[in-house]
């Protein structure tokens, strides 16, 4: 994720005065072509927004997170649009309320996620957003950290709480525990009383891991493919086990028909069911899991179950009902 605050022409350390004042303002937008292929990013310049109204707040934004923009689901969503609004994770000042409002009031500072159809981009001064996509930022976390971890915060409390169940005392597998989305999950899980094994891509991956405290019970290197998963993590669990698994995806297929990059960094989706303990939850990053009868059998036998973490749940049931949540 990068984070853009206090640049160039979007510079928002403004007083509040001076941008009520401006009659217009630009917002970045990209365009795809018409292959499909190559995206453009463009300045667009768009007039100050009017007094909010209803459920609608108007946001002063101070920082805006820039997470990879998918396309390929903006295309199954068909949502085509001459121009797409750039940069969805935000903090900000409220500096108007509509009528409906009920959460906010102005100088509120505020984070969230623009939905997938808004029409305001994230990289711009001013912002118009439904009150229920956005909760208030604690004091003591800065605008960058804010609107930096909101998105891989939503994913990994919905994959936790949600998803698995998460309580004390269980043995939670998260895969690739370096990157953004695993370093929250590890920390979510050690606050909630779990026993946390992860594996790591890489040397550096590793020495992150290990400088964590709580410390992680099991780092399992996976950077040299040799190591395996599922005997290291029935090994700690003395057999048993894990509760819990959040994986970064899987391999489907055998050797011959996966790259190689792939090979060696990911588990074959029957390490996961090897390892997963009785009741256990698998909670999968893999949009095109394809399980056969035996492996659904396995599963049945373990009583386990199995969820599917998609990064826009919130926002897609949003605008597939209409409503929100």
């Amino acid at each position: 994720t990068l984070l853009l605050s206090q640049i160039g022409p979007l510079h928002y350390a403004k007083q509040r005065n001076h941008l009520e004042r401006d009659v217009t303002m630009k917002g970045l937008y990209f365009q795809q072509s018409s292959t499909d292929e190559e995206i453009t990013f463009v300045f667009q310049e768009r007039e100050n927004l009017p007094v909010t109204e209803d459920n609608f707040v108007k946001l002063q934004v101070k920082a805006c997170a820039l997470s990879q923009i998918n396309t390929k689901l903006l295309a199954e969503m068909k949502m085509k649009k001459d121009l797409f609004p750039v940069g969805r994770e935000i903090a900000g000042i409220v500096l108007d309320v509509g009528s409906k409002v009920s959460f906010f009031q102005p100088d509120d500072e505020v984070v969230g996620i623009l939905p997938l159809d808004s029409e305001d981009p994230g990289l711009c001064e001013v912002v118009r957003v439904h009150e229920h996509y956005l909760v208030h930022k604690p004091e003591k976390v800065t605008w960058t950290e804010a609107a930096g971890s909101i998105r891989d915060g939503v994913r990994a409390y919905t994959a936790l709480h949600y998803l698995s169940h998460l309580s004390p005392g269980k043995s939670v597998l998260i895969m690739d525990g370096a990157s953004t989305f695993g370093t929250i999950a590890i920390q979510l899980a050690h606050h909630r009383g779990a026993k946390v094994i992860s594996t790591a891509c890489s040397l550096e991956d590793k020495q992150c891991l290990e400088r964590f405290r709580p410390p992680i019970a099991r780092v399992i290197d996976v950077s040299n493919g040799k190591v395996h998963v599922a005997e290291s993590c029935l090994e700690e669990t003395g057999g048993l086990g894990v509760d819990i698994v959040l994986d970064a995806g899987v391999r489907l297929y055998s050797k011959d028909d996966e790259p190689a990059v792939k090979l060696q960094l990911l588990p074959h989706k029957h390490d996961i069911i090897t390892l997963l303990g009785v009741g256990g939850h698998w909670v999968t990053t893999e949009e095109n899991l394809q399980l056969d009868p035996p492996d659904s059998h396995c599963l049945f036998l373990k009583g386990a179950t199995l969820a599917f973490l998609n990064d826009e749940v919130w926002n897609l049931s949003n605008v597939q009902q209409g409503n929100y949540l």
